[in-house]
């Protein structure tokens, strides 16, 4: 069963890298390459939601023959703004991109807004994330007990033996309290809202246009690192490193004494750094808020007594 659990992390983890260009269509010029501002480095989005406001972007995409006089100005944006694109961006892109405009016109940084809305997301979806992470604080509890049934069952192939050995688990699971399709629950929650955030930050003008602390929210940081205020994007990055990992390791249940499960952490915490460098900064923003919220609450559920009495 833990291999399992780790397994579909793993899975979920490269669904994000596969599925992280959603339905952000980036702008090509007449030979087919992407254009990119020539300020940022960033490459621009063609299907972008409202007009940019940066005098260059607005040259750029002219220059590539994009109709944005349709588009409205992002202060003016709405839910129903611009055309039909699909249930996706209707219900997800849109009115997230509309509750980041808003937040980001309130507190006049669209940075703080990525933050603000990350924050209240995770709040609300509380009740569920807490029992994910309790489910994982059982398991470790419950760890000893199935690491010694699985010893006991070692080598042991015949499907009797088999038999026996789930009976045991399942027994042990029940005796916890474990429901180990509960512990999953979040980490498929976070794949829409991933991407969500993604398409909405990237195509935004007013998000991706903005700035805060030397970090351009729309700009890679393997672009940005190459930029004046590269040390930006290097703390970034090394935020980014630091927080999924010990989220990562917080989370890890099974055996740590085995090699195998001590590199989990190490391998996931490598997959999602490759995957930030390539991504915009803003969406880099959302990923720490997240994993800080996540390592805070698992710090409060291990510390409650839900933990020490369910046993």
């Amino acid at each position: 069963m833990k291999k399992n659990h780790q397994k579909l992390k793993l899975l979920l983890i490269l669904c994000l890298i596969i599925l992280s260009t959603g339905c952000t269509k980036i702008l090509t010029d007449k030979n087919n390459k992407p254009v990119k501002n020539e300020l940022t480095g960033q490459n621009l989005t063609a299907n972008i939601l409202c007009k940019p406001t940066n005098k260059e972007s607005l040259k750029t995409y002219k220059e590539n023959k994009v109709n944005i006089e349709k588009l409205p100005d992002c202060k003016n944006f709405k839910i129903t703004s611009g055309k039909y694109e699909g249930l996706w961006t209707s219900i997800f892109v849109k009115p997230l991109a509309f509750i980041l405009i808003i937040i980001g016109k309130l507190l006049n940084n669209y940075a703080l807004s990525v933050i603000t809305v990350t924050l209240a997301i995770r709040l609300i979806a509380f009740p569920v994330t807490k029992k994910t992470a309790l489910q994982s604080e059982l398991i470790k509890k419950a760890q000893p007990e199935l690491d010694k049934i699985q010893r006991k069952y070692s080598g042991k192939d015949d499907q009797e033996s088999m038999i026996k050995q789930n009976q045991e688990m399942m027994m042990v699971y029940k005796k916890y309290n474990i429901n180990p399709l509960s512990g999953c629950l979040f980490a498929f929650l976070q794949l829409p809202l991933f991407i969500a955030f993604l398409e909405a930050i990237q195509r935004t003008p007013a998000i991706f246009e903005d700035t805060m602390l030397g970090l351009e929210l729309g700009t890679t940081p393997a672009v940005g690192i190459t930029s004046a205020t590269f040390y930006s994007y290097l703390i970034l990055m090394l935020i980014i490193a630091f927080t999924t990992f010990y989220s990562f390791k917080m989370n890890s249940t099974g055996n740590m004494q085995d090699p195998s499960m001590k590199m989990m952490p190490i391998m996931m915490c490598g997959m999602i750094v490759v995957t930030a460098i390539f991504m915009p900064s803003g969406l880099g923003i959302y990923w720490v808020t997240s994993n800080v919220f996540t390592i805070i609450q698992n710090i409060l559920v291990k510390r409650s007594k839900e933990v020490y009495g369910k046993a």
